[in-house]
């Protein structure tokens, strides 16, 4: 599963405006823990994090993150 999807099951308010196919950034997060057990980042993703407010070097957007074992996130202030 992506992290939003994660998010949404455990009804944690992460916005997804583009329904989640990486034509946004309203899903940006920042991992904190745990980059490790994340899927790596696609071309199209590295793409449009470039728009994201507050990037970091560990930003990464929900949507496209898909989590395979324990990881910590944060979801920035819009």
């Amino acid at each position: 599963e992506s992290v939003l999807e994660i998010a949404l099951r455990h009804d944690i308010p992460l916005e997804h405006n583009c329904g989640g196919n990486c034509a946004c950034t309203t899903c940006h997060v920042v991992v904190k823990g745990g980059m490790e057990n994340l899927s790596e980042m696609e071309d199209e993703e590295d793409d449009m994090l470039d728009k994201a407010k507050g990037l970091t070097l560990t930003s990464r957007l929900g949507c496209q993150t898909h989590v395979y074992g324990d990881v910590i996130v944060e979801i920035p202030k819009k």
